[in-house]
């Protein structure tokens, strides 16, 4: 799916805003009363793109189950109603959204953090058209992230309770969440590209395919690739072939190059002439036993498992946080990070590529394991099943085709922790992983694992092996002693298990910013850095160790319980992106390494 751009042909026009919002308190009373056919009454204000469940003092619209609406007024220019289509595009509706435009259905989508679109063309008119959306934040075994709600009916709980379990440590926010824009392109017009690159010596080669569709398929297409300077480097015809650039200048970490395809579908004295531009980086990927490379050099992931999670806005699209946070990522010497537990907005993406990071791309297959004491299979018909790995093909796909362009994606992850010991987990996986190599034969896949490695069954499946280990936090509790022996141990029977690279994705301690104790005790800022400091020193002994990504980044919330206060504290940063004393140390370890 493209990402909509403005030029002398295209136009883009935002409803991001302040939007109307009403709260379903019955499940699905504005189906039934047809909220969608009259605008709505009784409503708040609500910002567009922002998570609602923090935005009011509401209780219970913060712990809301169930459905949601919001509405707004599309203006439709008049010089927008002749000759060309009329598309609109939300960058992702958390978790199920069914759009309507005067009252009638236009669009529904499943899954909460991908962008869907629908042409409107022959629904709209000149001025202000009614936009609705119906918002749902449920979800059960057929959607991934996984879990199960359920109706309550008890007298200690006020009438129409709904509970919402999930099996994943973050909270569950839920809104339209990245940016609505109305985009216009001509009747014919370029719908997507794909570009492959390769390296010969010092030439780039790039291999590139084109679809277009519309009133006409007869038109020329005419490819121009610009350098940054904006000077011709190349060009070619035809909706499919490959082009050369010569002594191009490679994409790579830290050091990010990026050429313009620039298509013009038609020719430029017609009327319906489409213009489409790709941003693109040369770079090559290729994992051996012991090594991860980027255009055949050994590259070592520095980095962090992060959310998309901030103090107001929840999971909603923040620029301001997106350039923040690059800032301190480079400022920590880091070079990398995994979109932990689901695909990132296309703002964080574009930002990567034009900054240098290198991201492994995740799906939200998250929640495939209940994580309790004797828990039952979780590859069953009742739970994880077929309409399961139908949805999770969907979103592969969708993902593949959202982010399948950017240099900065290195590596697709199609799970996180699942319960991989089970047999039947493994029959699914390969029916994902065959998935994902059948759209993209240029990028290793990868999934990350929790198990013990005897009792992994699907690692065999992937290129790399990731693993999330907690040795001294969740296992043996504040025995620091125990990290070196116990990690490297694990580190060797995995690479000796599947003879591939290995990176920890994930390994970290709660820590409450300011709690000093010495000597250190958990939750303590010593605790955490001597924890990390033991964590390292058993990674750096492995050569077959192809990165380190802490966890986490920065502070994020949770669900509520006993175990979480006020969220998971396991970052480098808090909430508010300020630095505990465990960034500093790992700071000095990546400017040197």
């Amino acid at each position: 799916m493209l990402y909509p751009i403005e030029n002398e042909i295209r136009q883009v026009k935002s409803l991001d805003g302040i939007w109307r919002f009403k709260k379903d308190n019955q499940m699905e009373q504005g189906f039934e009363e047809k909220w969608y056919e009259k605008p709505l009454k009784g409503f708040s204000d609500m910002p567009v793109p922002a998570s609602y469940n923090d935005i009011t003092t509401d209780k219970e619209l913060r712990d809301h189950v169930g459905w949601v609406w919001y509405e707004t007024d599309a203006v439709i220019p008049r010089s927008w109603m002749k000759d060309q289509r009329i598309v609109i595009r939300f960058g992702s509706v958390t978790q199920h959204a069914v759009v309507y435009l005067n009252g009638e259905e236009i669009a529904r989508h499943k899954g909460g953090f991908l962008p869907f679109e629908a042409d409107i063309t022959d629904k709209v008119h000149e001025g202000k058209n009614r936009l609705t959306v119906a918002v749902s934040n449920l979800l059960d075994w057929s959607c991934i992230p996984s879990g199960e709600y359920k109706f309550v009916k008890n007298w200690l709980y006020p009438e129409g309770h709904w509970e919402q379990e999930y099996f994943f440590d973050f909270f569950n926010y839920s809104g339209i969440h990245r940016p609505v824009r109305l985009y216009t392109t001509p009747l014919s017009y370029v719908s997507d590209v794909t570009v492959k690159t390769t390296i010969e010596g010092t030439d780039g080669i790039v291999s590139y395919e084109i679809e277009t569709a519309g009133a006409s398929s007869e038109q020329p297409v005419h490819v121009v690739i610009r350098d940054e300077q904006g000077e011709v480097v190349a060009h070619g015809e035809g909706q499919k072939g490959k082009i050369i650039i010569n002594n191009a200048h490679l994409w790579g970490p830290g050091a990010a190059y990026l050429y313009q395809f620039d298509i013009t579908y038609g020719e430029n004295s017609a009327e319906n002439t489409d213009h489409y531009t790709l941003p693109f980086g040369v770079r090559t990927i290729e994992v051996t036993e012991k090594e991860f490379k980027i255009n055949g050099k050994r590259f070592y992931f520095k980095g962090f498992g992060k959310h998309e999670d901030s103090d107001i806005r929840g999971k909603g699209l923040d620029q301001a946080l997106n350039v923040r946070d690059a800032e301190l990522l480079k400022w920590m010497g880091a070079n990398s990070f995994r979109t932990s537990h689901y695909p990132y907005s296309e703002e964080m993406m574009q930002l990567a590529d034009r900054q240098g990071f290198v991201i492994i791309d995740e799906v939200p297959a998250v929640g495939m394991n209940l994580f309790i004491p004797n828990a039952p299979d979780v590859f069953t018909p009742e739970r994880v099943n077929e309409k399961t790995l139908e949805h999770h093909k969907t979103v592969l796909r969708e993902l593949y085709q959202r982010d399948k362009n950017h240099p900065c994606v290195v590596m697709w992850s199609v799970t996180n922790e699942p319960h991989s010991s089970e047999e039947s987990a493994r029959t699914y996986f390969t029916e994902v992983v065959k998935q994902i190599r059948s759209l993209d034969d240029t990028r290793p896949v990868t999934g990350v694992m929790c198990v013990d490695v005897q009792e992994d069954n699907i690692s065999q499946l992937f290129d790399v092996v990731c693993i999330n280990r907690y040795f001294a936090w969740y296992l043996h509790t504040g025995r620091i002693e125990t990290i070196y022996p116990m990690m490297k141990k694990d580190l060797e029977d995995w690479h000796a298990k599947y003879h591939k690279p290995v990176i920890v994705t994930e390994y970290g301690a709660d820590t409450i910013a300011g709690m000093h104790k010495l000597p250190e005790v958990i939750f303590s800022e010593e605790y955490q850095v001597s924890y990390l400091e033991e964590n390292n020193r058993a990674i750096d002994s492995c050569d077959f160790v192809a990165g380190e990504h802490i966890w986490a980044f920065a502070d994020f919330m949770t669900s509520f319980g006993l175990r979480r206060i006020d969220g998971n504290k396991k970052g480098i940063f808090t909430r508010q992106r300020q630095p505990k004393a465990a960034a500093f140390a790992i700071r000095k370890r990546w400017l040197e390494k």
